[in-house]
């Protein structure tokens, strides 16, 4: 996981004593929080805006008790958290001091330095909150952001995550297995992503709890998932992909998957580096084929995530094969292909009109590390695009072949290596100068080769700026 600026923990306040020192609107605001979170709400101050008198008679939840007096050490004695509204940082310091030597979290409005906790921008759909914090950085970016997702977020969500609240224990008790009970949730959610606008009822608990009680044995298996992770840019991961990724026991990746992408995984699910990088050292295929299918064997549904679109130059056909002699359930969710992502961010087209008729996808790649038996023809056809796919080391080999079976040395050709990522870096050059090129710029990566690509002439090695998504 990447570093976190703070924890996000929410905190069960019900029936729990907090303190707040101020009596300020400011003050008001953190009581009218802590209130609805169902604390007792202990407010010292000598002073009460009509706010906080206000909201004393008629508190959302927990009770407000307004004390007429400044605070004291005592009063933070037992207390579950502590909140203080101060204009100078000597009084923030000494109740900072109080609270920390009495064992309790402590927040001063407006004062991060002093902080332990933050509260941040809320989104309430309660039992579903969601909470956004800055880490003081920018605190109307968080309220920009809460308004997004308040827009985003039907208010009906609220019911349905009581639903659940509420259907948990009573699921419990059925006696289903933990995979039923997970096929329950699953379900769950995808009927109130469909049906946002409305609250559950009692109906829709017994149609899928019927759903998943009548399914049948082979339903409750494992299964695997042939995923693809796109080239690299996790926002170019299919909904689809996600859904997958978050439903998943086990990953299997690949070492060109981003590590970013494994971000939209759940939490518990194991995962697993299994290799298959051209030319370097890393699991053979068998032993990916007996693994993947030993733990959908054992139960667990698996996602075997592949860089790119899985059924392009990855070995598919194997792990689908072996899938089904094992009699498995398998399924292939599509990805963006290295070729698809590099056109986008260059804005090249692959195809252009009245000019190239055909795109086709080769691999420079082979057993004896050299080009496979390709179609000399079509590479040199100035009608056809060619995506050129683990060219790293055969792209020579490839070319002059291709130049001896008539292809143009004047042909435009680009390399782009680490495509969509942020490091992205390419050269454009005359396909007969493509690989000097390629060595002066010293492209680190996956690599990718275009011939014929729209795009034109020579030009020196870019690098993506990821501020406009395109080639500087």
């Amino acid at each position: 996981m990447a570093p976190l600026a703070r924890l996000p923990i929410f905190l069960a306040l019900e029936g729990r004593r907090t303190v707040l020192a101020g009596g300020s609107a400011a003050a008001a605001w953190k009581a009218e929080l802590l209130s609805a979170a169902g604390a007792r709400v202990d407010v010292y101050a000598a002073d009460m805006s009509e706010e906080i008198r206000a909201l004393a008679v008629d508190p959302p939840r927990g009770s407000v008790a307004l004390h007429a007096r400044p605070w004291m050490a005592a009063d933070l004695t037992g207390a579950a958290v502590a909140v203080g509204t101060f204009e100078n940082d000597s009084d923030a310091a000494l109740f900072v001091q109080a609270a920390r030597h009495a064992g309790v979290p402590v927040n001063v409005i407006d004062k991060p330095l002093f902080c332990d906790f933050a509260f941040g921008a809320i989104v309430n759909r309660s039992p579903l909150v969601i909470g956004i914090s800055t880490d003081g950085a920018a605190p109307v970016f968080a309220q920009a952001i809460r308004a997004k997702l308040e827009a985003m977020l039907p208010k009906a969500f609220a019911a349905w995550a009581a639903a659940a609240q509420s259907w948990r224990t009573t699921l419990k008790e059925r006696g289903l297995n933990f995979s039923a009970r997970r096929m329950f949730w699953q379900r769950f959610s995808t009927h109130a992503m469909t049906n946002p606008q409305r609250a559950p009822t009692e109906n829709d608990f017994d149609r899928l709890l019927g759903d998943v009680t009548n399914a049948n044995e082979h339903a409750l298996k494992g299964s695997v998932i042939l995923v693809g992770a796109g080239p690299g840019d996790p926002e170019l991961l299919t909904l689809r992909a996600v859904r997958a990724l978050q439903s998943a026991d086990v990953i299997l990746f690949d070492d060109l998957v981003s590590r970013d992408i494994l971000d939209f995984s759940r939490r518990e699910a194991r995962k697993m580096l299994v290799g298959k990088t051209g030319f370097e050292p890393s699991c053979r295929q068998n032993d990916i084929n007996q693994l993947m299918v030993g733990l959908a064997k054992r139960g667990k549904r698996v996602v075997r995530l592949k860089g790119g679109d899985p059924m392009i130059f990855a070995r598919a056909a194997e792990e689908i094969e072996a899938c089904r002699s094992a009699g498995i359930d398998v399924d292939v969710v599509p990805g963006i292909s290295a070729a698809q992502g590099a056109a986008a961010t260059l804005r090249l087209p692959l195809t252009l009109r009245g000019r190239t008729r055909r795109l086709q996808y080769v691999t420079a790649h082979s057993r004896e590390d050299r080009p496979a038996d390709l179609d000399w023809k079509s590479l040199a056809d100035p009608a056809t695009t060619t995506a050129v796919y683990m060219p790293r080391r055969a792209l020579a080999e490839l070319i002059d072949a291709a130049l001896a079976h008539g292809l143009a040395p004047e042909t435009p050709a680009i390399a782009i290596a680490s495509a969509t990522r942020p490091d992205q870096r390419s050269v454009r050059a005359e396909v007969r100068d493509l690989v000097a090129q390629i060595e002066q710029a010293n492209l680190e990566g996956p690599l990718l080769v275009l011939l014929n690509a729209s795009g034109g002439a020579a030009q020196p090695a870019t690098r993506l700026n990821t501020g406009v998504n395109a080639i500087g």
